[in-house]
């Protein structure tokens, strides 16, 4: 990994949001301790625009963009090598479906950059990837 750079999983982020107490301790102080090295990706920016279109979600794209940014989040776009990237995560065979592609291109920014990922979701240790950090 280089330096300490840490990509939020849109959910962290929302439940920061909204103050959701699933957000673990250890989640936060993570984040207090790199607070000038966190990303977020355009990527959960569109996931949350999608799904308030669609009434799943409290706050809309912008307003999700805002908090990051004052919070003093830098943006991570998405470029050809995330994108390609996606090409390298296999999945174990063993571990139970999985198939959010905002999940993967997630995953492939943090590879790709050499960021940390830190998400809550247990279902992303299916890609054995060593970026990704469960709280």
């Amino acid at each position: 990994m280089r330096r300490n750079e840490i990509l939020l999983d849109t959910h962290i982020i929302l439940w920061m949001i909204l103050g959701d107490e699933r957000l673990s301790q250890k989640a936060k102080n993570l984040i207090k301790e790199n607070i000038g090295s966190i990303y977020y990706s355009i990527a959960s920016m569109w996931e949350v625009q999608i799904k308030y279109d669609i009434k799943k979600m409290p706050i809309s794209g912008i307003e999700f963009m805002h908090y990051c940014e004052q919070s003093g989040y830098h943006k991570l776009p998405i470029d050809d090598l995330h994108v390609a990237e996606l090409a390298g995560l296999v999945r174990d065979e063993a571990a139970p479906y999985h198939n959010d592609p905002f999940d993967r291109i997630l995953i492939s920014q943090a590879k790709a950059e050499g960021f940390t990922f830190l998400t809550h979701d247990s279902l992303l240790r299916g890609y054995n990837e060593p970026c990704l950090v469960e709280v």
